[in-house]
């Protein structure tokens, strides 16, 4: 669809981020080989059905899930402060001038983190039949790294993309008309809580703004106090999805969505407006300068003028 390519076309902060980030040696995550290392001291047919079916449907309880999801996140973030993969990028990699590295380096294991987490609580293999270039994918990916910002409208997308009540509600929702009218629009709100089309330094001061960096980056690693609490944020919205999660919740959710939704349109509609309205200001101005200058009479002028404001 035309809105779908405008996105994977956009250059949008957030997009060039993840394109660049992905690339980096060890931010996709395998799902295979994650799961048996999570889970190596399981007997065999155990293991096999985690790997078939996902942790939770084979039987993993809520508590052990959410033990090994928080030891996971403190361990990773740990590991976070004395990596550096963004600090030399790989021969082919390719890099926006506009994204510092450092920016890359944050995202690259924020997005691998998330995955693992995405992964303990069941959700599907993002790499085993599309790339980046699928829009589900991307999608996922801002949708993600939307609930470990804070974004809003992102947990309770989250929620419901994730949960068989969400999933079930969503089912009798035409697919054209759940990707233009829910998916799409909340996707593209996400994307613009991420900035929007920036420059390197307001960028940098957009991310140091939602994750206060606790003396800034250090040789290119990141602070454990900053990707701790992000990490813990995706785990406990998908565990009150997979777990907890009830229709009163997901009409709240919905609601909360679809507020989200309209106010990005509404967004839009006043800065059209703005533009418009600019505009509408700039060519006045110049034919009062042509009726200044005698070149339009008053009756050209006002005629003029009237058709310009009519326009707003």
């Amino acid at each position: 669809m035309a809105e779908q390519n405008e996105l994977k076309k956009s250059d949008s902060a957030i997009v060039q981020v993840i394109e660049t980030a992905v690339q980096l040696p060890g931010v996709k995550v395998n799902r295979e080989s994650f799961l048996v290392s999570m889970f190596e001291k399981k007997e065999k047919d155990l293991k096999e059905k985690i790997l078939e079916a996902g942790p939770i449907e084979a039987g993993i309880s809520k508590d052990e899930l959410m033990k090994i999801a928080r030891s996971l996140v403190v361990d990773r973030t740990l590991k976070s402060t004395t990596m550096s993969f963004a600090a030399g990028l790989p021969g082919g990699v390719a890099m926006a001038a506009t994204i510092p590295a450092d920016t890359v380096q944050y995202f690259g294991i924020a997005l691998r983190l998330a995955q693992e987490i995405a992964y303990l609580y069941g959700e599907a293999d993002l790499w085993s039949e599309g790339n980046l270039k699928e829009e589900k994918v991307m999608n996922t990916l801002v949708i993600y790294c939307g609930v470990m910002f804070g974004a809003g409208g992102a947990a309770a997308t989250l929620r419901v993309l994730a949960s068989q009540l969400g999933k079930q509600a969503l089912k009798k929702i035409p697919q054209m008309a759940l990707t233009k009218t829910f998916y799409y629009p909340l996707i593209k709100s996400l994307v613009r809580f991420f900035g929007g089309k920036m420059t390197k330094d307001v960028f940098g001061k957009a991310v140091a703004k939602a994750v206060p960096v606790l003396g800034g980056f250090v040789s290119g690693g990141i602070t454990f106090a900053t990707l701790r609490p992000m990490g813990f944020r995706l785990v406990n919205t998908l565990d009150e999805a997979k777990f907890s999660y009830t229709k009163v919740e997901l009409d709240a959710d919905l609601i909360e969505i679809q507020n989200t939704v309209e106010l990005q349109e509404d967004n839009e509609n006043n800065g059209l407006r703005m533009s418009t309205e600019a505009s509408v200001a700039k060519e006045i101005k110049k034919n009062k300068e042509l009726f200044d200058q005698g070149i339009l009479t008053e009756e050209e002028f006002n005629e003029i003028k009237n058709k310009l404001i009519e326009k707003i």
